[in-house]
């Protein structure tokens, strides 16, 4: 019976806003603070990263496009509404997190054990990112909680789970995960 509840609440969930689980069992989760919340970076279409990607340059990069803008303005009042407590937001160099983060949360600051390692330009990075992420939540203070808006590639291989654009993840320090929210309209 519970069961069906869950899975109702779930259902109905998808076509208001996007609470999967109740603000109760969210603040249960987050009472103590000291949370590491992943974000996968909002809709952009397409795949991977464009020929001629330059991470300096938005102008050659996947974007978020409306859907992906209006996804991460929804994921911000999640977090607003849910007086989730914040520490920091943290962002890949990526263009299409960085939007994530400042439609999302306004102030962020950028982070490249964040970055996507998905291209064969990148995949070098993999074990040094890995490593950096691991250190830095290793030397973070936990007095609040922390966002890490990224890349699929990143949230699946420290956690090793699939993520959807948009997506919430909350874990604790070691990476044991808590809770996941889908934030698509779909």
């Amino acid at each position: 019976m519970r069961l069906i509840k869950i899975t109702i609440l779930l259902l109905i969930s998808f076509n208001v806003s996007f609470k999967v689980i109740s603000a109760n069992d969210l603040q249960n989760i987050l009472r103590d603070n000291g949370k590491i919340i992943f974000i996968r970076h909002a809709y952009a279409p397409g795949g991977g990263d464009p020929d001629g990607f330059d991470i300096a340059n938005c102008a050659s990069q996947r974007n978020l496009n409306s859907e992906g803008i209006e996804q991460s303005k929804r994921i911000g009042k999640f977090f607003e509404e849910n007086d989730i407590i914040i520490d920091k937001v943290l962002s890949s160099e990526w263009c299409r997190c960085k939007e994530t983060a400042k439609y999302a949360f306004n102030n962020y600051e950028t982070k490249t054990f964040l970055n996507s390692f998905f291209s064969q330009k990148f995949a070098h990075n993999k074990d040094k990112q890995m490593k950096e992420l691991k250190g830095y939540i290793i030397n973070w203070d936990g007095k609040k909680n922390l966002i890490l808006v990224t890349h699929y590639v990143v949230i699946s291989e420290i956690l090793n789970m699939s993520t959807s654009s948009g997506e919430i993840v909350i874990t604790d320090r070691n990476f044991n995960i808590l809770t996941s929210i889908n934030t698509s309209n779909n």
